[in-house]
């Protein structure tokens, strides 16, 4: 994603001064293809560049870049950070905290796209942080989007992006279960996609996961270990606001499975490996 937001703002004219990854290597290829600068450590890159974007895995991480001495706070004051990982609210609260506290501004700028958006600059971005600051950031965000919302504070990003991708992991699950459970009856599963195109079935996730499921084509734009990383944060959520969440309780569930079968890097629509006959669970 960061790859791809990066190979967008560089085609509209910014200049990307640095990139950093933890893989040194991803970072250098693409620092020339880009004819900006590779560099080996968090304070590098805030040295090098006023708008600071991250892109991160999880709440470790996260809290890794922002804390300590060799994070990316060092020498920030003045700086911006647009955090835009899906993690927990706290972790992005304590991000925007620590920034505070050293003279910078952070945005959550949670991300409802994948890779291909990402490139395109089409993406759907859900902001938080202070209205001020997003608003003088707005015309290079909308130069990365398609469609961009301020939300409010720094954790709101973080609660309705986890809660879009519950929602999403939870379609997806149910998707992979009426089309092996079709499979399973000699149903014609590219009518019964039609059906559900055509009735209450019908979600985002039956266009872009329905036939990658039916024809075990399952290259990653999101991840099977993401998607459960993503329903446990709303689960975890669920929990602190003392809410009954079920179904996203089973589709975590049947993700975490997928990652115990070593299974964890196929894109999310893998989900009907578990539910197809003769598959995994065959």
């Amino acid at each position: 994603m960061g790859a791809n937001m990066a190979r967008r703002l560089a085609d509209l004219g910014y200049p990307v001064t640095a990139v950093y990854d933890h893989h040194a290597s991803l970072a250098s290829s693409l620092a020339i293809e880009l004819g900006s600068q590779a560099v080996t450590t968090l304070p590098e890159v805030t040295a090098a560049a006023d708008v600071i974007f991250t892109v991160v895995t999880d709440d470790a991480s996260m809290n890794e870049i922002f804390s300590g001495d060799a994070s990316l706070l060092k020498g920030a004051s003045g700086k911006v950070f647009i955090n835009c990982a899906t993690v927990s609210p706290g972790a992005h609260e304590a991000a925007a905290e620590a920034a505070e506290a050293m003279g910078a501004d952070a945005l959550a700028a949670s991300m409802a796209s994948s890779i291909t958006q990402a490139r395109q600059g089409t993406l759907y971005l859900m902001v938080g942080g202070d209205e001020a600051v997003f608003e003088r950031l707005e015309p290079l965000l909308k130069d990365i989007s398609s469609s961009l919302r301020y939300v409010g504070p720094v954790g709101n990003a973080a609660r309705i992006k986890a809660l879009v991708n519950m929602v999403m992991n939870i379609n997806t699950a149910g998707l992979a279960e009426g089309l092996g459970l079709g499979a399973a009856m000699g149903l014609d599963l590219q009518l019964l996609k039609e059906v559900f195109s055509q009735t209450g079935a019908n979600s985002r996730v039956l266009e872009t996961d329905g036939d990658d499921m039916i024809t075990r084509e399952h290259d990653c734009y999101f991840s099977a270990s993401h998607a459960a990383k993503d329903s446990g944060i709303a689960n975890v959520m669920a929990d602190s606001a003392g809410v009954q969440a079920p179904l996203s309780r089973a589709t975590e569930a049947q993700y975490r499975k997928l990652i115990d079968l070593g299974l964890g890097e196929l894109d999310k629509s893998g989900v009907a490996e578990l539910t197809f006959p003769g598959r995994v669970n065959g």
